[in-house]
């Protein structure tokens, strides 16, 4: 059997991760363009939580694998009762290999006592080794093929919320406008999504140089026009609402990357709010903070 939090013991803790991360610890990593903190995908499958049983009549939470790959699984965390509905957890890390899914651990599992079915997840990111081999489609397509897993989980999908940090909120306002472009059309639909200081705007993250050429490393080449299928902001209007939640003291990811989105997407008629919070760029991963609180209350306001 898998461990269990003391937060709930209802929600699955990876063994070996010494709990969820605290203020303390997300304030002592260094700024996401440098190594700090080392998850690789070994690491992540020595975990070891109980394998999910795709034949089974109620969803079980656990580990799932989406595909061969090390980086190619999701853990999914349940609440006590029926779900309210879905969150995909996107981790951030300017989709560098040496950050992982245990940054979003500890937001599955308040979800989850939230009454949230939280779908914690994996995918290959921009490096070598194990948890390496992503960039421009890999990680794109793991992202998709890992939300289209939910399928497979005995989940109620009419309410699909993708909620993701820095690079995963890149990733999660990107997983609303998959369905436009091939290969990643006709999948499980996202109908809400959440970017925590997401990277937004493509674009003027490579012209600002976020995370010390984060962008270009994640293209594969300097940002063009043919990259606006990647892009969010080259996305409005979604069909879909997106909330930015940002810290106003946030200076990896700028509080203008979310200010453009909104402003560009309220524009073209779609429905986009900034949630401006306190603090910096953690702060909004942080389940004891008034961010996450805020963030919260946008999902209330969902469902």
């Amino acid at each position: 059997m898998p461990s269990r939090s003391p937060r709930n013991p209802s929600a699955p803790t990876p063994a070996g991760r010494g709990g969820p991360l605290r203020r303390r610890t997300l304030l002592s990593l260094p700024a996401l363009g440098a190594l700090g903190l080392a998850a690789t995908a070994c690491a992540d499958q020595e975990d070891g939580l109980d394998p999910v049983d795709p034949q089974a009549s109620r969803p079980a939470q656990g580990r799932t694998a989406y595909g061969e790959g090390p980086s190619q699984f999701g853990d999914l965390y349940l609440p006590e009762g029926e779900p309210r509905g879905v969150v995909v957890v996107l981790h951030g890390g300017f989709w560098r290999a040496e950050y992982g899914l245990d940054l979003g651990q500890p937001l599955a599992e308040s979800l989850a006592e939230q009454g949230w079915a939280a779908w914690n997840l994996e995918y290959r990111r921009v490096g070598t080794g194990a948890a390496g081999g992503g960039g421009v489609p890999e990680t794109l397509d793991d992202v998709a093929a890992g939300i289209d897993a939910l399928r497979d989980l005995g989940l109620d999908l009419t309410t699909v919320v993708t909620l993701g940090h820095s690079a995963g909120g890149h990733l999660a306002t990107w997983a609303a406008s998959r369905g436009r472009f091939e290969p990643w059309a006709g999948g499980v639909e996202v109908t809400h999504v959440v970017s925590q200081a997401g990277v937004v705007d493509l674009g003027g993250a490579a012209r600002q140089d976020l995370g010390g050429g984060a962008v270009q490393a994640f293209l594969g080449h300097d940002y063009g026009p043919d990259d606006a299928p990647v892009d969010p902001l080259a996305q409005v209007p979604l069909d879909v609402p997106v909330w930015c939640v940002h810290g106003s003291e946030d200076t990896i990811v700028p509080v203008s990357q979310s200010e453009t989105y909104v402003d560009a997407a309220v524009a073209a008629g779609a429905r986009a709010e900034l949630v401006r919070v306190e603090g910096d760029h953690f702060v909004v991963i942080d389940p004891d903070s008034e961010a996450w609180t805020a963030t919260l209350a946008v999902l209330d306001s969902i469902a």
